[in-house]
């Protein structure tokens, strides 16, 4: 496996112990995350080679979260320091029929003012045969945008993979750019979508359905609309209530569709990170496996994630395809 890069903002999650409300509790927890890093520490616990880009606040909190950062042989090795305070966010998990509920407070983050100065790409990218974004780094500001957008095309002259979870957040659009315009432009640097019908229509303007023949079509259109990329992955979640989801997969390489059976999750333990999982589960598997593989790869490495507190799946290659073979009674190992 070639090095896989990856670049977004570091992110201090805080919540109550448990399922409790803030107003419930004085005693919070927190864990360290953020949608590229939970991709890449995931890759690095299967054994994958990671770099993870970013910017931190130079203070003991960004030191601590290098040091996590590290603690799963993720490479910080092109991470930089600013004087601005890293990006938190509240955290009530849910339970039932009561949702979680999430807060940022993310603005003028030590990411979300990060500087050209503070990347370099040519360095960074020296090893990298693989590169993931998202489309939560160019929402933060022009320079994350124009950041990012430097280094997605030096990747492509290198050769470089580049997959892609355009996530849209209307929310954190706030710079003036407009977000399809933005989105287009890094998808054209990009090979691997892993995104549904909803990402599809907010790229191409369209009103496509969920049904499986749309989602061929849509995934057509948008490989027509953008040559560059080869393959779409979606991740299909049905929800029942907080606690209990469905997940599965499926997928369109231009010649084949393919999808998986569903995943019960009966019973979630922690909900954030688990799209985060299937990206990385679907990368680390398309760089050992054919498409369909690593296609059941990364829904198992998804329905695992819910399992695990924080924002990081810990699963192992051995985790993951012990569901594969339909080891699901979680009976005790001795």
């Amino acid at each position: 496996m070639g090095q896989v890069i990856t670049f977004g903002e570091v992110l201090m999650r805080i919540s109550p112990r448990g399922k409790k409300k803030f107003i419930q509790s004085n005693m919070v927890e927190f864990f360290f995350g953020g949608t590229e890093l939970n991709v890449g520490i995931s890759i690095a616990n299967f054994g994958g080679k990671v770099k993870h880009i970013s910017v931190v606040s130079d203070d003991f909190i960004g030191e601590t979260a290098i040091a996590y950062i590290n603690k799963f042989g993720v490479s910080t090795s092109s991470i930089a320091f600013s004087k601005r305070p890293l990006g938190v966010y509240f955290l009530e998990i849910g339970a039932v029929m009561r949702p979680s509920a999430i807060s940022y407070n993310r603005s003028h983050s030590s990411f979300s003012e990060i500087k050209p100065h503070m990347v370099n790409w040519e360095k960074a990218l020296r090893k990298g045969e693989w590169f993931h974004w998202t489309g939560i780094t160019p929402a933060l500001s022009q320079e994350a945008f124009n950041i990012l957008k430097e280094g997605l095309t030096l990747a492509r002259e290198k050769g470089m993979t580049v997959s892609t979870d355009p996530t849209y957040r209307s929310g954190l659009w706030k710079y003036g750019k407009d977000p399809k315009e933005a989105l287009a432009e890094l998808i054209s640097l990009s090979t691997v979508f892993i995104g549904g019908i909803n990402e599809i229509n907010e790229v191409l303007g369209t009103n496509y359905s969920y049904s499986n023949e749309d989602f061929i079509a849509a995934s057509t259109d948008l490989m027509e609309k953008f040559p560059s990329i080869e393959k779409v992955f979606d991740k299909i979640r049905t929800s029942l209530n907080s606690s209990w989801h469905k997940i599965r997969a499926r997928m369109w390489n231009g010649k084949e569709f393919r999808e998986t059976e569903d995943l019960d999750i009966t019973h979630v333990v922690d909900r954030i990170g688990t799209g985060d999982a299937f990206a990385a589960g679907l990368i680390y598997g398309l760089q050992n496996y054919d498409d369909y593989k690593a296609m059941e790869f990364g829904s198992a490495a998804c329905a695992l994630k819910h399992t695990y507190e924080g924002d990081v799946n810990l699963a192992t290659v051995k985790d993951v395809t012990a569901i594969l073979e339909g080891n699901i009674s979680g009976r005790l190992n001795r």
